[in-house]
């Protein structure tokens, strides 16, 4: 193992993406993470954990302060460099349009002031890293090599060469102004459908994808963050509408804590956050109708067996298995797959629901969608008093906020039709919010976790947002108190206390809890209240925008996967209905 660029805290991190795959690139110019041909295929870039394959444009200078920013609506990354004696960018995506088996990533270096010394580094391992860079070989201006099944072909100019490591280097000297463009191709064959096209056309085509691809947001506030969630979701969003949860595996979300998980797969719950909050943004369509196609296709694959998440082909998620080569990123160790694949979770079907009944009344569904939608009221009807895992993947237990997110589910879709049906599913939500209300009410007048668990719970706030029960129902006041009370601090939310330890020393802040607070403070009227949560909460990033499932509030450092798909969907969400008002 040769070994790669250092690893940087993760809010230095920028993200490319195409639907079908992503890049992580730090500060220093370095794609350190990146799997092909897929989401969940084994990484090409392994850096970021510790293992071989990167992918560098540099500065050639000891001396030189990082920046960098997105063109606005997109997913294009501008790397940007102060040296001692110049001002350096590099322009960075990855190609459009995508295809499942073929990525293609864009870097256009220029010297933006003074003469720019650049040294490019390329050292791909397929196989998180296992298999190196072999069979190079030189056409012209152009290097193939494969590493493992990748196929690779790299334009770069003059001047490439083979470094003591095995991988490919370039140093450009550049004039004042000057460009210089560089064009990697992965594939996985060795066919060479797109050779011809140069690097210009595919920044034309890129922009133009990304340009009509991101809705406005006028008049939205904290418009540029909102049109940057949205960007974001609509790049980890691929061809059959599965919208993978993060980018990224095995980023430790605590220190040495055990808590590094591989979250490069589509949750149902997710996906549904997400096609909710392109429901209330006009022109986010996109989104919308892919998690309906993805969520319906799911439900009338499995049923009542719906699992919580799924393989962006719609397969089966792969059991967890240990990669004891690669170091990990620090703090943590590193697995890939994931256990919620054995895992039942009641209220991913009321958030089907409530899906489902946001593209109704968006009038975007069809028989198949409405089909899908009566296979999950059945199976809501089957299994809503068995015990599930819940929201947080905890054991299986009788969850308040499963089931309340199942009412609520149904008396959104009840909304949506009429006639005995509508009554059937309205009485289906009644007997669940009944009989939850008689064994999840605390002492004190408010919901608690579970009819053995007496604490509190921020996921109780999603139930309070989505209309379960009413927002005047002194349950639902009475909750909110005590979730603010006993779970906030500083502006952040936890998600539940842990035991009797300060909340930051047990996790971090859960990210998407701050925003479903402020969610919830809107549906009960209190505006004010909302926006203090929301602005707060949308600052919890790094310079790239990106946001992740937990922020240390003490460090001031994101925890966990990057970028958290579902915490960019209701920061969306968010914006869209304070804008509302």
């Amino acid at each position: 193992m040769t070994g790669g660029p250092p690893p940087f805290a993760l809010r230095d991190y920028a993200l490319l993406a195409d639907g079908e795959r992503g890049v992580l690139i730090g500060p220093r110019g370095e794609m350190t993470w990146m799997c092909f041909p897929t989401w969940d295929s084994p990484s090409v870039f392994s850096a970021l954990l510790g293992g071989d394959g990167h992918y560098q444009v540099t500065p050639d200078d000891d001396r030189f302060v990082w920046g960098g920013y997105y063109d606005e609506g997109s997913l294009i990354w501008n790397s940007r460099w102060v040296t001692t004696d110049a001002v350096i960018e590099c322009r960075e995506a990855l190609a459009f349009p995508t295809h499942p088996s073929r990525a293609c990533i864009l870097r256009r270096v220029k010297a933006v002031r003074g003469r720019a010394h650049v040294i490019v580094r390329l050292s791909p391992a397929a196989d998180y890293g296992r298999r190196p860079m072999s069979g190079v070989t030189r056409e012209g201006g152009v290097w193939s090599a494969t590493t493992g099944p990748v196929h690779l072909r790299w334009q770069a100019g003059a001047g490439v060469r083979r470094d003591r490591n095995g991988g490919l280097t370039l140093r450009l000297d550049l004039a004042e102004g000057e460009t210089h463009d560089l064009v990697l191709r992965l594939s996985t064959t060795s066919g060479e459908d797109d050779e011809l096209r140069s690097a210009k056309e595919l920044w034309t085509t890129t922009e133009e994808m990304w340009h009509h691809a991101v809705p406005p947001m006028e008049g939205l506030p904290a418009q540029r963050d909102a049109a940057h969630a949205y960007a974001i979701m609509r790049g980890l969003t691929t061809a059959t509408g599965a919208m993978v949860a993060a980018a990224t595996m095995a980023l430790p979300e605590r220190a040495e804590a055990g808590r590094n998980y591989d979250y490069r797969y589509a949750w149902i719950r997710d996906q549904s956050f997400a096609g909710q909050a392109a429901a209330v943004v006009s022109g986010a369509e996109f989104l919308l109708d892919a998690a309906v196609r993805f969520v319906a296709g799911r439900l009338h694959a499995d049923g009542t067996d719906l699992r919580p998440a799924y393989r962006t082909s719609g397969d089966v998620v792969p059991d967890e298995t240990d990669l004891p080569h690669l170091r990990g990123y620090p703090g943590g160790e590193v697995r890939a797959g994931n256990r919620a694949n054995q895992q039942f979770q009641l209220d991913a079907l009321g958030e089907s629901l409530l899906l489902l009944a946001a593209a109704a009344r968006a009038d975007r569904v069809d028989h198949e969608h409405w089909k899908a939608a009566e296979i999950a009221v059945e199976a809501v009807a089957a299994r809503w008093e068995q015990p599930d895992a819940g929201i947080w993947e905890l054991e299986d237990r009788w969850w308040t906020h499963s089931r309340l997110t199942c009412v609520a589910g149904l008396r959104h879709i009840a909304t949506c039709t009429g006639g005995a049906q509508a009554g059937r599913w309205t009485a289906l939500a009644d007997a669940i919010a009944a009989e939850t209300a008689r064994t999840c009410v605390h002492p004190g007048g408010r919901w608690q976790r579970a009819p053995d668990d007496a604490r509190v719970d921020a996921a109780l706030l999603l139930p309070v947002l989505r209309r379960a029960v009413s927002g005047d129902d002194p349950r639902t006041t009475a909750t909110m108190a005590v979730i603010e009370d006993e779970l906030c601090q500083d502006g952040y939310i936890y998600r539940y206390r842990h035991d009797d330890r300060p909340l930051q020393d047990a996790e971090g802040a859960f990210s998407l809890c701050g925003f479903a607070l402020a969610l919830a403070y809107h549906e009960l009227g209190q505006p004010e209240r909302a926006i203090a949560w929301f602005e707060r909460n949308r600052a919890s990033c790094g310079p790239p925008g990106l946001l992740t499932e937990e922020f240390d509030v003490g460090e001031r450092q994101l925890r966990g996967n990057i970028p958290q798909a579902f915490v960019h969907a209701l920061l969306l969400e968010c914006a869209a209905r304070l804008g509302e008002r």
